[in-house]
């Protein structure tokens, strides 16, 4: 009995040492950073133009970014929640695909609050929105009068349902009694060069690709979604001073892991992630893609966050009416 009572503690001591050692040793091979958008968009250029490099220089290892699109995200979402839980697989998510998506869909096949390890909150970001211009608006107001007069033929954008540039609209629409027709589509390029060419007519676009379009008069903003102007767009007026008084619909950025990840490992990529997050160079970058750089709480503290913006953002999901629609 007491000979095996000693093995069973030597083997717990064991596995305890190798996975401290694993920590200490982490990485040891290259670190996939997985992103459920296409490329182009906010997320991917900070990807690789901060993160990647970054991470690479400070790690010693290559960071593989791989943009895993489809299923508004819910793809990428389950790859990260079904990948080993070693530090080796992280996911760069939007706040939808770990808030929203939890009501949106009837059955999802990764629970949001427990299928994940937050490791950092990098940025937050709020959306401009754009019409083609040859709609014969130049205002929110505008906009909402030649809506009305035309029910259900206009069309509107988004990164897919459920995402925050689909559900500002739903809050517009609700707001100003307005029906107009959603178009989801895998990313925001695609979803903008639709509203180039015409083929559809709106969009709560990404700021990060937007500025250039409408200085050339290819868009025509009306109106950003947070309470307070954008930087690049500093002469666009938010959607309150436009008249839609509490208006606010802002998405954040997150890097998460699988669920299990040890400790030792979080701290260290939350150490990490936030040192770039806070540097000068990725806030002067955020600040031109029309971003705000956060400066990450502990990952204990984002699990309490990431819990109560499932809740806030779940029933803003029901009072649209689109909760189980998926």
């Amino acid at each position: 009995m007491i000979a095996s009572r000693f093995a069973s503690a030597m083997a717990v001591a064991v596995v305890l040492v190798s996975g401290s050692a694993r920590a200490e040793d982490y990485p040891s091979r290259p670190i996939t950073l997985i992103l459920p958008l296409g490329a182009g968009g906010a997320m991917d250029i900070l990807a690789r133009a901060q993160f990647e490099p970054k991470l690479k220089d400070r790690l010693g290892k290559p960071v593989i970014i791989e943009n895993r699109t489809g299923g508004g995200t819910v793809i990428a979402a389950t790859a990260t929640a079904k990948a080993a839980p070693d530090g080796y697989t992280l996911f760069f998510a939007p706040a939808g695909t770990l808030t929203t998506n939890a009501t949106l869909y009837k059955k999802l096949p990764y629970d949001p609050a427990k299928d994940f390890t937050p490791i950092a909150l990098t940025s937050s970001v709020a959306f401009a929105l754009v019409v083609h211009p040859s709609l014969p608006v130049h205002s929110v107001k505008e906009l909402v009068q030649y809506a009305k007069e035309r029910p259900g033929q206009l069309s509107f954008g988004s990164t897919g349902i459920g995402a925050t540039p689909h559900l500002a609209f739903e809050m517009l629409m609700r707001e100003a009694g307005l029906k107009m027709t959603h178009v989801p589509y895998r990313g925001m390029p695609p979803a903008m060069n639709d509203v180039i060419g015409n083929h559809i007519q709106m969009l709560f676009v990404d700021p990060s690709i937007a500025p250039p379009l409408i200085q050339e008069g290819k868009l025509r903003a009306l109106a950003v979604s947070s309470r307070q102007r954008i930087g690049v767009l500093s002469d666009v007026p938010t959607m309150e001073e436009a008249g839609f008084k509490g208006f606010e619909a802002v998405s954040w950025h997150m890097v998460v892991g699988p669920a299990g990840m040890p400790k030792d490992i979080v701290d260290k990529l939350h150490a990490e992630f936030r040192r770039i997050a806070t540097s000068a160079d990725f806030k002067a970058q955020a600040e031109r893609q029309g971003l705000l750089a956060i400066d990450s709480p502990p990952p204990d503290e984002l699990k309490k966050y990431l819990e109560k913006e499932i809740a806030s953002w779940g029933q803003l999901v029901k009072d649209v009416g689109i909760a189980g629609t998926e």
